[in-house]
């Protein structure tokens, strides 16, 4: 013992027991015992004030406690422990069973291999367009080399922090207010760029990182409020604008409508009528033909045809003149109008030169002459008639 004093140069406690001691059970191989008091043992694993140095280096207080070295100890799952021997790395322990050896070694670290979520406290931050925002938000990092992490950085937690709120005022001094609103994602995915260039030195891997409020200046609300309400006001003029136009549209669309059937419906009408006079008048004109030709078969075949004509003009005569005295005052007459018999005599003049030339056409569709000679007599014979019956008024 005095050996091991004297190589170490510690000073050990006088209430330590035998450190070994030997026995043998029931005839079984001797086996190494711990019989360490516990005050005794926590004295010289932990330095007499919490502090689990051997030889009292410091640690820093946010490090979680440390395990007891009990010689044979178990590494949980998710977990990593750094060994050291005589205060220099020696080992990293994996989860499973592990040796340790008291006084000449001891645990260092312990470092959990699960993701742990950082809050990261609101900071302030200047946009580009030199705002001011209040902004808080969530990280989440991995321990990815134990060692680096160790011995990389005194608090690696602490670390990542400082640097994820760092990183994050100088992305939103490069971003306007209204992208910092409209882009988190892309504001995000910066920031943890950045912290992975950075905490790779450290052996951590910084996963995600999230923003979770941003507040505005007051005015800036207020202001962004107002802008809202101005927007929603102009949505709401365009949709009743459109509304209007859309409805001026429709009517002028069935104005249209109206007016292009109406005159089809007019059109059709019109060619109705039109059609419907159209028959009238033919079949008007049919009758009058056939009447005349009745009648003038009737005066060919009568012997006293010639007479029962003239009698007909007369009447006629005196009935046209009766018919002209009932419209107005004023009567334009011929200027023997007086003289009937006249009237009579050029009307029976016409209707014999009529009769002639139907007697001639009749002859003429008979015989086929060889010229075309007999269209100068019948014209010249039709003049001989109408200059007779001129003289005879």
């Amino acid at each position: 013992m005095t050996s091991i004093r004297s190589l170490l140069k510690v000073e050990f406690p006088k209430q330590i027991p035998s450190l070994l001691h030997f026995s043998a059970r029931n005839n079984a191989y001797p086996a190494l015992f711990l019989n360490l008091n516990q005050k005794a043992y926590n004295s010289y694993t932990t330095g007499g004030n919490g502090d689990y140095s051997l030889f009292n280096f410091s640690t820093d207080s946010r490090r979680p406690r440390l395990p007891r070295n009990t010689v044979i100890n178990f590494v949980p799952q998710q977990e990593a422990w750094i060994v050291e021997r005589f205060g220099k790395f020696d080992r990293l322990l994996q989860p499973g069973l592990a040796f340790v050896i008291p006084f000449l070694e001891r645990i260092r670290y312990v470092k959990g291999l699960k993701e742990i979520c950082l809050n990261i406290p609101a900071q302030s931050a200047i946009t580009q367009d030199n705002v001011t925002l209040e902004l808080d938000g969530v990280l989440y990092i991995k321990v990815i080399d134990p060692y680096k992490a160790s011995y990389g950085v005194e608090d690696a937690e602490y670390a990542v922090a400082q640097l994820a709120q760092t990183t994050m005022r100088a992305e939103i001094g490069q971003m306007t207010l209204d992208r910092t609103l409209a882009e988190r994602a892309h504001l995000n995915a910066n920031i943890v760029d950045s912290i992975n260039s950075a905490a790779d030195a450290w052996g951590i891997r910084c996963l995600r990182y999230e923003i979770r409020d941003i507040h505005p200046p007051s005015k800036v609300v207020e202001s962004m409020h107002s802008q809202v309400s101005a927007e929603r006001s102009k949505r709401a003029s365009i949709l009743e604008s459109e509304g209007a136009r859309q409805a001026a549209i429709n009517v002028a669309e069935g104005t249209k409508q109206s007016v292009i059937l109406a005159s089809e419906a007019e059109r059709d009408e019109q060619i109705n009528k039109a059609s419907g006079q159209a028959k009238a008048i033919l079949l008007r004109a049919e009758a009058t033909s056939e009447g005349l030709r009745r009648i003038a078969d009737a005066i060919k075949e009568s012997p006293c045809g010639t007479d029962a004509v003239a009698l007909t003009v007369a009447e006629k005569y005196v009935e046209a003149f009766g018919q002209l005295a009932k419209q107005g005052n004023t009567i334009i007459v011929p200027a023997n109008s007086s003289d009937a018999g006249s009237m009579i005599a050029q009307a029976l003049s016409i209707f014999q030169t009529v009769t002639r030339q139907q007697k001639i056409s009749s002859k003429t569709s008979e015989i086929q002459p060889q010229d075309d000679s007999w269209k100068s007599d019948n014209t010249q014979l039709q003049n001989d008639s109408w200059n007779s019956s001129w003289k005879k008024e």
